[in-house]
């Protein structure tokens, strides 16, 4: 099973210098993906959440590709209604062949309201959207590129099914996820889990998997490797954007849990 980390690519502290310890870090340490978000427009939805800078996902994984050898590069997730099919076809292809065959293409729908409205995108319409644009890349986009597809809902899954290499479920517990995939034929299962370390023990049916002491989190990868994950995307960040002028903490977990690889891999 390959671990990957989701690093943060917007908010205050995320500059040049920062992306870099970035991608040291997580080359270094010997994890196998290193995943960018997507926003286009930083609307007050967004900005709530992901406030600026937001570096643009393609952009950012062009400059890190430059930077690592071996770490494969990917998004989590891209917005597919926000780009015209082919532009986003052409686009990770270019990335994928400059990168040496490394990328990994996490998509969904997207969330933000004011941010499909700013875009012109009909927010009614990103599922079909989506689809058309899964549908472009699967006949024109760049061959043996891997597609993880989010989301929870039935139309989610049904997408994951229909053109997905994998279901990308993001910040789930287990028994979510087990429930899921005990419930769907999916082709794949890669999740994205919300990764904080922890000094006690975090208790309760509602603990997000990834949360919790360092034994909790490395028993979390067990039971996913053991659920078919074929990779699973550690996510540091939790809602503080000056989190993101302080990497050190999380990549003090992050090299705990890579201490430990022989035992989820």
């Amino acid at each position: 099973m390959q671990l990957g980390v989701n690093v943060p690519n917007f908010g205050p502290g995320t500059d040049p210098g920062v992306l870099r310890g970035w991608a040291r870090t997580v080359e270094g340490l010997g994890y196998d993906l290193l995943m960018v978000s997507d926003h286009v427009a930083v609307t007050p939805d967004v900005a709530e959440r992901y406030p600026e800078p937001f570096h643009e996902p393609f952009t950012t994984l062009s400059w890190l590709a430059a930077l690592t050898t071996r770490v494969r590069l990917g998004t989590t997730v891209l917005v597919l209604p926000y780009r015209e099919p082919l532009l986003t076809a052409r686009m990770a292809a270019g990335l994928d062949r400059l990168s040496g065959g490394r990328l990994v293409l996490g998509v969904g729908t997207g969330w933000a309201r004011q941010e499909f409205a700013a875009l012109g995108v009909p927010f009614a319409e990103r599922g079909r959207l989506a689809d058309a644009c899964l549908r472009v890349l699967r006949e024109s986009g760049p061959a043996g590129v891997p597609v993880w597809v989010g989301g929870q809902s039935p139309a989610a899954l049904r997408r994951a099914a229909r053109f997905g290499d994998a279901w990308h479920p993001l910040r789930l517990t287990l028994s979510a996820m087990r429930a899921v995939l005990a419930a769907h034929p999916l082709p794949g299962f890669a999740p994205r889990v919300a990764f904080r370390l922890t000094a006690e023990p975090v208790t309760g049916p509602d603990r997000p998997a990834g949360t919790g002491t360092l034994e909790q989190v490395l028993d979390d990868l067990r039971q996913l490797r053991a659920l078919g994950a074929q990779a699973v995307v550690l996510d540091p960040y939790h809602g503080d954007p000056e989190e993101t002028r302080r990497p050190e903490a999380a990549w003090r977990d992050l090299a705990a849990v890579a201490a430990h690889r022989k035992e989820t891999a």
